[in-house]
């Protein structure tokens, strides 16, 4: 049974906007605009749900890298910036009392 923590919507947005903006929607200070906020919070979403339900770090790293290059259509995927944001979801998650205990 997959157990998925309470987790702060605000705090995967900050970590999103901080690390990981392919196509450069937001600004500093300011986030992403309302009107992406849906889609782009689905993403980050999915990657707490793939780390919370076993999925490694570069598994939910390779998924940004594939929404950013496949459904966005970018050619120069920053891969580096995918593997921050991955990293600092399951390191945000294992904060959590009821998140994973050690995210692979």
């Amino acid at each position: 049974m997959t157990v998925h923590p309470k987790i702060k919507l605000s705090r995967l947005r900050d970590i999103g906007w901080s690390l990981w903006d392919p196509i450069g929607l937001g600004s500093p200070g300011d986030g992403w605009p309302e009107s992406c906020a849906d889609e782009y919070d689905s993403y980050l979403l999915m990657v707490s749900t793939m780390l919370c339900s076993g999925h490694s770090r570069e598994d939910a790293s390779e998924y940004l890298r594939q929404i950013a290059g496949v459904q966005m259509g970018l050619s120069d995927v920053d891969a580096g910036a995918a593997k921050a944001a991955a990293n600092a979801i399951a390191d945000y998650l294992e904060t959590l009392p009821d998140g994973p205990s050690n995210v692979p």
